[in-house]
């Protein structure tokens, strides 16, 4: 046993214990991370508590019983069709509306290779006003079309004036560049 810590005081043995526990837990650890490799969907943190009480974009159901969607939060998750300047500085994206996978397809049995996964086909288009991050306003991994996200705000009253689907007001926004997520297309190239 080295000198240094046959010496150190039962405090410091503690400390340095607690330290080297710390160190080796988190090197054995896993985050999904912001893109989410992981096998199955992985929320942030800030996104479990801007989700809570949302339901998911159902457009029969909003068609059916539109008042029991006034107001109400609402996740969606989809491909960006379009980025365009919306008032007060926000983007206007025109989405695609997907699914999400259960599990996320991987290329390996590794985690790392996973990615967030949905479905290859659109089921609606939505329109939503959303204030970008400075990472996402321009640049290689920038928010533009072909990237992923998932939307989370109220529908507005309004309909856009070239199509006339729904907007909705962001409150929270998670993006995947273009090469961050999968569609269901592509399981014949990953695993489930």
């Amino acid at each position: 046993m080295p000198a240094l810590w046959r010496k150190s005081s039962p405090p410091v043995r503690s400390l340095a214990l607690a330290l080297v526990a710390g160190c080796l837990a988190l090197s054995g650890c896993h985050t999904a991370g912001p893109y989410g490799f992981s096998r199955t969907y992985s929320p942030l943190s800030e996104e479990k508590s801007a989700a809570r009480g949302a339901k998911e974009y159902d457009p029969v159901m909003i068609e059916r019983e539109p008042a029991s969607w006034k107001g109400q939060p609402v996740s969606i998750f989809g491909v960006v069709k379009q980025r365009g300047q919306g008032p007060g500085g926000m983007a206007y994206l025109t989405l695609s509306v997907r699914t999400l996978a259960t599990r996320n397809l991987c290329d390996q049995m590794d985690e790392d290779t996973c990615r967030v996964t949905v479905s290859d086909h659109e089921f609606a288009v939505i329109h939503a006003s959303v204030k970008l991050r400075a990472a996402d306003e321009i640049g290689k991994e920038s928010l533009a079309p072909g990237s992923l996200v998932r939307v989370i705000g109220k529908l507005t009253d309004d309909v856009d004036k070239t199509d006339g689907m729904q907007v909705m007001q962001a409150t929270y926004y998670r993006h995947w560049p273009r090469n961050y997520f999968v569609t269901m297309a592509a399981r014949d190239d990953m695993r489930l």
